[in-house]
Formats: structure tokens, sequence, C-alpha cells
């Protein structure tokens, strides 16, 4: 009898099915029954939950830890927000508090008595259960508790938009206990789940008008009738809002009825539970035959202005179904739904996936595959998603691509609209590996194997999604397709319903392939290329830029290039390039321009080369940089103009220091520059043998030396900047540091606060000739005028004009002070010692705005300066010790072009304006600047890696 009972065992073991399993491995089992009720007057859910709690493990339980994710909305003192505001959103940190949501009311019992509960000591929405007594191996308990949640606006996943609902990660719901122990997690965006598996019984109450779209199989008969006999008449026009927005009377939709109906779902073996509900769904429903002959329902929930675009879903949930079960294993389920929910992107559930419409039917397409495909790669395959990203989004993303190539022969998600033909044909045919070369290129990349909190936000995509989409084409590349398949299919009958982990989905490629795998599976681990691909590139000119195989051209860019200065007119010319993505390690980019007025080839040029030494971003940057141009035009008595040419050539070393968190937004960087200026004076001398005048040009040789320690975070929440600076040149040294911080206001807009403290000293002794020689120098109170610019590194209309328009265009340095005194031979505040001063500027408050009434929005802020310097803290100053202006600024084309206007300002001011400025009065008081450094993608998307 016993060798008949080890044959059994013995036979039994060899099927090739999940009952291989080690007799080591073992899951924990929660199953679940819940009533809950939608109050939709106020967006809550009253609920009660019961949960039978079954330990498989060998361990006895003292305690279970239990997730209350509809906390990480309570505040701004969760993982959540702290997430979501380092990935670059402050929607939900500066929410009302009627927006945001939590769980409470709860009174956990576990086999009927009152159980206490623990606060994590670091996260809101985790507790600590106590068990009453200690749960043994191989036993079970029963945890019950009415919860209260208060749904928040969708700033996630979960939560309504007006009266629109997706109920996620909304009931008290225990975490993980495996064999590498327990698996507390605070809720993210940027990371997805890990749960137990179960049966669940949800009894949904809600008025009666709604359609519910949830996880599993409906049971009440009276509401598949209703929804059956649903007219499409029924469906709400227009299109639906996605944004979070205030809530107004007239903007929020009522239900019909008073009346409230009860509809139950059932789902075993599952690890969630989700519902939506809108009253304007509209639904389309068939059945698919599977291979095996078992048939399934399939349905789209969908919005009468998508009905175009969802015509086809059906069709496309049926092919993503299909594909799946034949490249891994049959559908186990009877149902699979789609629901159109742009609010919170896309996201799956089991047998439900919501996501986001919207693009080119081919892009739903991709979309719906992919988030049905979740059904397998987290569904079914149940890893632990927030440790191991790649084993869900990047198996899922390599079927995906497998999916479109049989589909449509090409992995493109056709973002770019096909109308805009000219951009289409500069675009790559992957672009999501244009960026990723681009990242692996720059050393900011990071290895598949990385836990999905630790990502950037963009490496999260293209590290966890394409990287492993392509590391999984690797190893089909290695094994061979059918071998690969097979041990797909094997992975899949281990390990459905179960927790695998990386190390399980290696056991099964080498077991089923024979082969080792450690190389390959080593690459998980490794930052860089999978494969290294060299292959020689042709020299190709195109007009404007491109991206399209980069891997086998050099591109030189061409365009046409304008430019303008007051003294060579309007300038025309081309500009030449190489910047495309993937970066190069050598950059250039050349524009000659012809001047129409001054008849004189200008332009500029730059060439730079970057290296990578080690990782997280280290760069070395050397470049040289020239420029030439008029800076300044003179009108002989024969009415001939002369024009007064500038060049400059500056090489520089820049210096970018590594930043070991990838997450991080900080740069820190040094940088030396030598300015090499050649200038054109102009010296008047008299003939007096023929008595006349005689006007030459002597050139005139100087340099400055400029050394540069920046520091600057680009965070979407109170970004700053430190600047010190040390310049030297003949005869001086100049040090300066300028500080920019940024105070975010709740409902937009900023406080921007600058501060700034320069000291000036002379190389020897001081003397008159010295002093009058470094003028152009020395520190401003005003900000600086195009003959202060002494390294010509701004962009100045009228670089030398003391009259007109043009001359009013002052640079924000130094003290920076919009009210100008440009005729006095000593400007106010200028000095040649020490100078501090701080300005500030912040939108007018629209309460108090006049301008508010206007049907469009103009960009008009308040600006305040207050500042001090040496000489007013010396006996008989001609000033008080501080001074001050105040005024008006409107800020254009993002603050690229600013025009200021100032109102108030100190005594010796107004007493300059009285006596100096004699006629228009309010005009010629205005300034304006123009900031190209503004122009900065790193301020404006602090994601971007470059």
């Amino acid at each position: 009898m016993k060798r008949i009972i080890g044959l059994l065992v013995f036979f039994y073991c060899q099927l090739p099915t999940a009952n291989c399993q080690p007799s080591s491995y073992w899951q924990q089992q929660v199953n679940y029954k819940i009533d809950v009720t939608l109050n939709e007057a106020d967006n809550t859910l009253d609920g009660y939950v019961k949960m039978d709690y079954f330990n498989n493990s060998p361990d006895t339980l003292s305690f279970i830890w239990i997730h209350l994710w509809a906390n990480a909305y309570k505040n701004d003192k969760t993982a959540f927000t702290d997430q979501v505001l380092e990935n670059g959103s402050t929607k939900f940190y500066f929410s009302n508090s009627e927006d945001r949501g939590y769980i409470n009311r709860l009174d956990f019992r576990v086999n009927g008595s009152t159980a206490k509960t623990e606060d994590d000591p670091h996260h809101q929405d985790i507790i600590k259960l106590i068990l009453p007594e200690p749960l043994a191996p191989n036993s079970s308990l029963k945890i019950e508790t009415p919860f209260h949640v208060k749904l928040p606006y969708v700033f996630s996943r979960s939560g309504h938009v007006d009266k629109t609902y997706q109920v996620t990660q909304w009931f008290p719901k225990p975490a993980v206990y495996d064999r590498k122990g327990w698996h507390p997690m605070p809720y993210l965006d940027q990371g997805e789940f890990y749960s137990d598996f179960g049966n669940y019984e949800v009894q949904i109450t809600l008025p009666e008008d709604y359609v519910v779209a949830a996880t599993g199989e409906l049971q009440t008969e009276k509401e598949k009738q209703w929804l059956k006999n649903k007219r499409p008449a029924d469906a709400k026009p227009g299109k639906r809002k996605s944004t979070v927005k205030k809530k107004t009377a007239a903007g929020i939709a009522k239900t019909n009825s008073a009346k409230n109906k009860t509809i139950q779902f059932k789902q075993n073996n599952v690890h969630d539970f989700a519902w939506f509900a809108d009253l304007y769904f509209l639904i389309k429903s068939d059945t698919l035959k599977l291979p095996s002959g078992r048939v399934i329902n399939v349905s789209a929930y969908y919005y009468a202005n998508n009905e175009d675009a969802w015509s086809n879903s059906i069709a496309m949930i049926k092919r993503a179904i299909l594909t799946k079960s034949k490249w891994l294993g049959e559908y186990p389920f009877n149902v699979v739904s789609v629901v159109d929910g742009g609010n919170g992107g896309g996201m799956e559930y089991p047998t439900i996936t919501v996501l986001e419409s919207g693009g080119s039917e081919k892009m739903l397409d991709f979309v719906i595959n992919h988030e049905v495909g979740h059904n397998w790669f987290q569904g079914i395959l149940a890893t632990n998603e927030r440790t191991h990203p790649w084993m869900d989004e990047g198996m899922n993303t390599y079927y995906d691509n497998r999916y479109s190539l049989q589909q449509y022969g090409n992995t493109n998600l056709d973002i770019i609209p096909t109308r805009l033909k000219f951009i289409n044909n500069r675009m790559p045919d992957d672009i999501q590996q244009t960026i990723l070369q681009t990242i692996i290129g720059i050393k900011k990349d990071q290895p598949i194997e990385t836990s999905s909190e630790k990502f950037n936000i963009l490496n999260y995509n293209m590290i966890a999604y394409t990287k492993t989409g392509q590391w999984m084409k690797v190893l089909e590349n290695e094994l061979g397709k059918p071998l690969f398949d097979s041990c797909m299919h094997e992975y899949y009958r281990r390990w459905q319903f179960k927790h695998p982990y990386p190390e399980d989905f290696k056991k099964v490629v080498e077991e089923v392939s024979g082969r080792n795998m450690d190389a390959t599976f080593s690459l998980l681990g490794k930052k860089g290329e999978l494969e290294k691909t060299k292959t020689k590139k042709d020299i190709r000119f195109s007009l404007l830029f491109s991206m399209k195989q980069t891997d086998k051209h050099n591109y030189i860019f061409a365009s046409p290039a304008i430019g303008y200065n007051f003294y060579d007119k309007i300038m025309l010319g081309l500009l030449f390039h190489n910047y495309t993505l993937p970066l190069s390690k050598f950059h250039f980019v050349v524009a000659p321009m012809y001047a129409t007025h001054s008849k004189q080839f200008n332009g500029l040029a730059r060439f730079s080369y970057n290296w990578y030494p080690g990782s997280n971003g280290q760069k070395f940057e050397l470049a040289l940089a020239g420029s030439t141009f008029s800076g300044d035009n003179f009108i002989d008595s024969a009415n001939v103009f002369h024009y007064q040419r500038f060049t400059k050539i500056v090489p520089s070393l820049k210096y970018v220091f590594p930043n070991k968190d990838p997450r991080s937004t900080l740069t820190k960087f040094i940088q030396w520059k030598t300015f090499f200026i050649k200038e054109q004076g102009l010296l008047f001398t008299r003939d007096t043998v023929n008595q006349i005048d005689i006007i030459t040009f002597p050139t005139i040789d100087r340099y400055v030396n400029q050394l540069k320690f920046v520091l600057e975070n680009n965070r979407v929440l109170y970004p700053y900047r430190g600047e010190l600076q040390v310049d030297q040149g003949e005869g001086f040294v100049r040090a300066g540091f300028t500080g920019n911080y940024y105070f975010n206001y709740p409902k937009g807009g900023g406080l921007d606060v600058r501060v700034f403290a320069g000291k000036f000293f002379y190389i020897g002794e001081k003397t008159f000739l010295k002093q009058f020689k470094t003028d152009p120098y020395q520190l401003n109170m005003t900000g600086p005028k195009g003959y202060e610019d002494y390294t010509y590194s701004n962009y100045f209309v009228g670089r030398s004009e003391f009259d007109k328009f043009s001359s009013q265009q002052i640079m924000i340095r130094d003290g920076g002070f919009k009210v100008r005194t440009d005729l006095l031979s000593n400007k106010i505040g200028k000095t040649d010692n020490w100078l501090i001063a701080a300005n500030f500027t912040s939108p007018i408050p629209r309460a108090i705005n006049p301008l508010s009434v206007l049907p469009f929005k103009l960009p008009i802020k308040m600006f305040l300066d207050i500042g001090t310097y040496a000489e007013a803290w010396k006996k008989n100053a001609p000033t008080g010790r501080f001074v001050y202006d105040a005024g008006l600024q409107l800020s254009l084309f993002r603050n690229v072009v600013n025009i200021y206007v100032p109102i108030l300002y100190s005594k010796v001011y107004k007493d300059y304006v009285n006596s100096t400025i004699v006629e228009k009065k309010f005009w010629k008081n205005i300034s304006f600047s123009i900031d190209l450094q503004n122009i900065n993608l790193k301020r404006l998307v602090p994601q971007i890696p470059f």
C-alpha cells in the first residue's frame, strides 16, 4: 500500500500544474463579505466588512497589518502627498478639505471580541490590528468592522468627479504576509499593489439611476434586465470634464430618482474589488468563446461623446483576451469589463479595468490591450507590484509590443496626429526607445530591478515598462520563440493565483529550457544598454529637426535665422545645429547672419563636448562659444553710419555633480568661463593742418575670468536656486551671491523672492583711473544697462542707447531695482564696495485686481525692491540707509519679457524724477527686461533628465 501511495504522489507531482509547488510554499487567504451604501449627497460610503482570514503560514500571528488606503487623501502629511509633489503635482497639496478623503468609524472585532489597533508610526493609511488571541498555523479567524469613507475628488485612482464615481482602495484590507514576511505599504500614485487572494461577495446600495461596473459577476437579475433595457437616449450629451475642479450647484449632476437599489456582485479567487458608477454609462456587451469552449461575457462601459472612438471596443477586448490566452494561459474568469474613465488615468483590477480614452483608434486598442493584459500580470500572476514592478508592467509591455506587431506590423503608438505629416515624418519609429536611449546615454537610468517608489517618474515608465519589455524580448531571442512560449505557459500554470517572486520566474525558465540563465537575469540589476550595438552612421542634412533613425544618421539641421538690434537692424541668416534625441556627446550650433542695415556679417556659435565619467548624472562639459554683433553706431557729419562691433570668444568647463537620489530634482554644478572680448572704441582727433575731424575706431581687448557655483532645485513646491559667482578682470575682483526662492500660493502663482549680496574689490591700490575703468563692473542697485553687461551675456535691443524706449531696458542683476537713474553721472545705488538687496514679486490677488473683469487674463504682478549699499552708511550720505521701489510688472512669454512700472519709491528717486525727467515722466520711468535665460526646459518640466 505504501508503495502504491508513493507512486501516486510521484505521478501527481509530474503533472505540469500548480500542484508541483514545493511543499514549503504557502499563501494566506482572505474572504470578504461587504455591504456598502453610496451617499450621493455628500459623496461618502457607509459600509460593513466581514473577513475570514486564513493563516496558512507555519507561523503564529499576534497581529495583522491593515491597509486603510482611503486615508492617503486625508491631509498633506501622507506618503501619497509626498510622492505626487516629487512627481510635479500640487493639485492635492493645495486642495480644499472638502475635496479630500478619509476612512473612519472603524470598530474592529475579531471572532466577536473587540480588538485594539495601533497606528503605524510613519503612515496614516496603515494600522496594526492586535489579535485578542494568537492565530495559530492552519487556522482562521473572523474580522469585522463598520467603516465610513469620504470619497475625494479624483486626484489619483479613487474618488469622484462630480457624480462620476471610481471606488477603488476603499475598504479595510489586510496586508500580505508571505514567505518573506509582512508587506505593509502606504498608498502611492506611482507604485501599485500586493494583496491576498480570496472570495468576494459585495452588495452595493445606491440611487437606482446609476449604472455600475464592478469586479466579478452581477447576481441581481432585476439589475441585469434594467441594464439590458437601458436606452442610449438616457446618456448625457456633450463632453465630460476630467480634471479636478471646484464644485458648483449648477455643475453637479443630480440623479433623477430618490429611490435606492441594492445590487450584488460575486467573484472568487481575486485579490481586490473595485466598482465604478455613473448616471450616463452606455454599455456594449457580447460573448466570447475561448479555445477550451468556455464562453465568457465581454462588456464596455463608455460615454455618448466617445461612442465613435469606442465603436470597436468589444473587438479590441476580445483580441486582448484571445492573444493572452494563447501566449500565456486561458483567461479563467467568466466576465471581463473595460470602463471609460478619464479621471485618474488607466488602472487595472480583477476582471475590470478603467482607462482614459482619447487619441487614435490604434491608441485605444493599445491601451485596452495593455489594461486587459493586467488580468494576467498581476491579476492572476499576483506579484508584488510595489517591489518588483517589472514583473507586471514590463512583462505586460512585452506582450503589448508583440500584439502591436501582430495586429499593426509595428509598435508605434501614433501619438502625433497623422494630419501633422511634417512632424510625423521626423518622429522616431519608437519614441519610448529614443527616450530610453537618451536616459541611458546621460547615465540617469536605473536598474530594472528597482522598487516602484525609488524610480523617478520618467524612469518608472521607461525602465519598468519599456526596458523590461525589451529584456523580455532578449529572453525570447535567446531561447527562441517556441521555447520562450513554453516557459511562459509553464510560469502561468505553476503560479496562477499565487505570488511569484523574480527567483521563481527564473527557476521556471531554467527548468523548462534546461539552461543556466544567470547572465540574462543579471541584466535586471544593471544599468545601461541590454545589448551593445554599434553601427556606422552617415551624415544627413535635414530641415529644422528630426529624430528619425538616429541610430543610422548623424544629423545636421538647418533652419532660417532672424535677429534684430538697434544698430544692425534686421539680420537674416541660417541656423545649423545637431541637437536631437538621443543626445550625442558633441553638440554644435552655428548661426551666421547678414545685417540689413550695417551690411555686416554677424552671428553666434557654440561647440561643446560632454562626457559622463561616473553614474547618476555626473557630467563634464567642455565648450567654446563666440559671437559678434554691433554694440553701437555713430553718424558722422557726412551722414555716414559707422558701427562699433564687439566680438567675444568664451571657452568654458562645467562639472555637474552626481545626484545619488534619482528622484531628486536637485542640481549642483561648478563652471569656469573665460571671456576674451574685443571691442571697437570711438576716437575723435583733429587734423589742425587740414582743419578736419578724424574718426578712428581703436580696438580694445579685455578679459573676464568667471567662476560660478550653482545649487538649484526645480521641485514643483517651493523651488529655489543659489548662485555664487566670482568675476575677475584687469584691476578688480567682483563676488556676488544671488538666491531665489518661490513660495507657492494654494490657488496658483506665488511669491518670488530674490536676494543679492555683492562685494567689489580692487586688485592693488584704488586709483581714480582704476575706478573709472572698472565702472561697468561695479555693483548696481538698479538693474544694469547694456554697457554694464560686461560679458555681453544678455540680449539688449539698444545696448548703448541713452534715450528713446530701447534705453529703458535693464537686466535683472545685482540689486534688481526697476527705477532708473540713467541721466546721473553717478547713478543712485552704484558702488565699488558692497551692496545688499531683496526683490519680491507676486501676482495681484483677484479680489483687488481691477483688471480681473476682463474676459482674458493679463499676467500682472506687484513688485517690491529693498536694498542698501556701502555709501548709504557713510556720514552725509546722499540717501537713507535703505532705499526701495515698488510698482506693477507685466510678465509675458513665461517671464521672458517683463515690463516694470515703478509707482512708489524712496525720496531720492522721487527727487531725481522731478528734477531730471522733464516730460512724459510716467512713460520715461517705465523699464523692461528681456530675460532669455528664463527659457529653461528644466524649470518648465523638472522631471526631464537633461
